[in-house]
């Protein structure tokens, strides 16, 4: 039985979602969130096996969110439901932690086998996203293959930024950073873009995965 948590902030949509998916044998809704609070306390009272969550939440970054969730429940898979099919936007939200997608001009069939090749451990991609998601591999093995011990130091960040950067290492949200660092969450953004401009990586995700590699190599 595949337990499947929505997240939506649209109550009708979430409550269309469950009448649509509870057709099926295997799918069992374990919740409804319209909140983020909701979302967390439901993933901390059940276990969920997929997370549905819409691209628009609650007025915050949905990357942000997925993160987050990311964090809170490690073993879950994330599908992220009305993205547009544009490399950069599927790309952000796979290194966001999501397993999969479901584009805005999807069926309900396509819905459906979407949630069932994720929990059996399959992703459904486009021969372009499949394209994009190889090469953004690749740019992983030579970034390790062209570590050096120092590269941090040798990139330049200040000392502020690597603590940005070690809290990133975390999968800590913006807001989480800025409580730990007890600065603006504002400050944290400006930070990471910095970070990301002086590593020469395109996404927090990847800065992680660079610290983590030089973390390893470093041992």
């Amino acid at each position: 039985m595949i337990r499947l948590l929505l997240v939506n902030e649209i109550r009708l949509m979430c409550n269309v979602l469950a009448a649509v998916l509870e057709e099926e044998n295997n799918i069992e809704i374990v919740g409804c969130a319209t909140s983020e609070e909701q979302a967390l306390n439901i993933i901390q009272s059940v276990d969920v096996d997929i997370i549905l969550t819409s691209t628009r939440l609650f007025g915050r970054s949905t990357l942000d969110f997925v993160e987050q969730l990311t964090g809170v429940a490690p073993d879950a898979d994330i599908l992220v439901l009305g993205v547009t099919e544009r490399k950069n936007q599927v790309l952000q939200f796979v290194e966001a932690g999501a397993s999969g997608y479901i584009t805005r001009d999807s069926s309900v069939d396509e819905l459906l086998d979407t949630i069932q090749a994720t929990y059996h451990g399959k992703a459904l991609t486009s021969p372009e996203i499949t394209a994009a998601l190889i090469d953004r591999l690749s740019d992983y093995a030579r970034m390790f293959s062209d570590l050096e011990t120092g590269v941090i130091e040798e990139a330049g960040l200040t000392p502020r930024e690597l603590d940005v950067l070690e809290l990133l290492g975390k999968n800590m949200t913006n807001q989480e950073i800025a409580d730990a660092l007890i600065i603006e969450v504002g400050t944290v953004k400006n930070h990471v873009h910095s970070i990301l401009s002086k590593l020469d990586v395109n996404s927090r995700k990847e800065a992680a995965t660079f610290l983590a590699l030089i973390n390893k190599k470093t041992l």
